[in-house]
């Protein structure tokens, strides 16, 4: 088994047969001890955060698999935290995709002047590079086209899928009580050229709301798992 990735909130290991395993860490991110799911650094450490993430993710993917929607998990070890996937290729260096139904977070305080904090969004979906140094910044269809990241038809075919994911999401979270505000979600291709969804559906990358307060990650879990 080879490192060939430590992350954020992951380390990744290449396998013998090609596939690659993810370790979760209990690491989130955000600032000044303050989660923060679209920050672009470590800010605390939630003890067991790993492992619930790695059940919250397994939980969601088989949802999606049920839904005839496919991803890159083949199988996870909670007592490891680990999860087995499918290897795939990213869009470029690394493209996230945020799929929003409510104005909050980086999107209110870009257009703060157009709209009111936390006001309906019609499932909004944005995408922007993985890049910490330029702090993730937003592209758009036209750019990620002329860049050559992507064609038009992906482009579209990719925020199809967006939405598609984010209601079955949505609707999993809504019968816990919960209500999605927004999420990130990321994509490749595997060796088929298929268009997959990749990396976690955890608490660590969505904004849940119950009776209008912002749960933190293990209060998600405990909701949906009941943990």
């Amino acid at each position: 088994m080879e490192l060939v990735y430590k992350g954020k909130t992951k380390d990744v290991y290449r396998l013998a047969d090609g596939n690659f395993l993810l370790r979760f860490k209990d690491d989130v991110t955000g600032t000044d001890g303050v989660f923060d799911p679209g920050a672009n650094t470590v800010g605390a450490k939630i003890d067991g955060n790993g492992k619930n993430c790695l059940l919250l993710t397994r939980y969601f993917f088989e949802a999606l698999a049920a839904e005839g929607i496919k991803t890159h998990y083949v199988g996870s070890d909670p007592d490891a935290v680990t999860m087995t996937v499918e290897p795939c290729r990213p869009f470029g260096k690394g493209l996230e995709v945020v799929l929003r139904y409510k104005a909050v977070g980086s999107f209110f305080r870009r257009y703060g002047d157009y709209c009111q904090e936390g006001q309906d969004l019609p499932g909004l979906v944005e995408m922007t590079f993985k890049d910490d140094a330029r702090n993730d910044p937003l592209v758009i269809k036209d750019a990620l086209v002329m860049l050559g990241v992507m064609s038009g038809d992906e482009y579209d075919t990719l925020k199809d899928m967006t939405l598609k994911i984010g209601a079955v999401v949505k609707k999993k979270l809504a019968e816990h009580g919960l209500d999605l505000y927004d999420i990130k979600f990321e994509f490749g291709r595997n060796a088929k050229n298929e268009l997959l969804l990749i990396d976690e559906i955890s608490a660590g990358n969505m904004r849940c709301f119950r009776g209008g307060k912002w749960l933190q990650p293990d209060d998600v879990v405990a909701a949906v798992l009941g943990k």
